[in-house]
């Protein structure tokens, strides 16, 4: 991945992927509070021209957006400060194109105007995140096309090397040896997880497992290591769907959180992420 440069100045990165739907249907995924939240982090807002529109990413970690364009279901474009202080503006453009075969394809550029390479690490930084969210955004749309969604995300700190840090998480949620088409179910010393395994490894994380879920409720789930300041992060995204997620999801977010914690408990004085 790299930055891209034109003569006027703008320095840009942008990521894509084709998934089934309709262009409505897409739309809905990309473009609404609702749809949002189905399959990347919790989000809120309306599609006006100068509204705001708000991911939350974690404690202290909102990413607020001004809305500069609107124009379903095909485009919209917002600006917002992410890249930090006294960094130019962000722009972010979204696109649906719609595709032969009943699949569309979704894109996302990411610019910025600047005189120098100052701010490049940053947009890499945010391009590379989106494949790993793209897959859940086609898996999303594939099997749970247009139901309510209730993402949570639970998250644990390691000192040990990478190789041992999965090798216990796979080994503690039956995971271990798990190739794609296997069903597998967590022990029942582990919270609730069952499902079948979609894809491993890929989209920068040599240890990562994409799955199927049918338990705890029909969704998805994201479970990752990754290297983050001399430690390993192990991270759970869920995204549970149906008229009882939310209820399910706040009931199994502090499960998985207690169950992180006893596997890796927090070294003392260093914050969690």
């Amino acid at each position: 991945m790299s930055v891209k440069k034109d003569p006027s100045g703008r320095r840009y990165v942008q990521a894509e992927v084709e998934v089934p739907g309709s262009v409505e249907e897409v739309w809905a995924a990309i473009a609404t509070g609702p749809g949002v939240s189905s399959w990347f982090v919790p989000c809120e807002g309306s599609g006006e021209v100068g509204s705001t529109v708000t991911a939350h990413f974690g404690p202290g970690m909102d990413s607020v957006a001004t809305v500069t364009a609107w124009d379903p279901p095909h485009r919209f474009a917002a600006e917002s400060g992410d890249l930090g202080p006294n960094a130019p503006s962000l722009a972010t453009e979204w696109s649906v194109e719609a595709k032969a075969g009943g699949t569309c394809i979704v894109r996302v550029v990411h610019s910025l105007f600047a005189d120098s390479d100052d701010w490049d690490n940053q947009l890499n930084s945010v391009e590379s995140g989106w494949p790993a969210f793209f897959r859940i955004l086609k898996l999303y749309m594939t099997h749970f096309r247009g139901e309510q969604g209730t993402m949570f995300r639970a998250m644990g700190m390691a000192s040990e090397p990478a190789d041992a840090v999965w090798t216990k998480v796979a080994g503690g949620l039956g995971l271990t040896g798990a190739a794609p088409g296997d069903r597998r179910s967590a022990p029942p010393e582990a919270p609730a997880l069952a499902g079948v395994l979609e894809e491993t490894a890929g989209g920068g994380h040599p240890h990562q497992v994409l799955l199927r879920l049918d338990q705890p409720a029909p969704g998805i789930a994201h479970l990752f290591t990754m290297p983050m300041g001399g430690m390993v992060v192990v991270c759970l995204s869920m995204y549970l769907y149906g008229e009882a997620s939310p209820a399910l999801a706040a009931a199994n977010e502090p499960l998985w959180q207690q169950w992180l914690a006893g596997l890796f408990p927090p070294p003392s004085g260093s914050p969690m992420c």
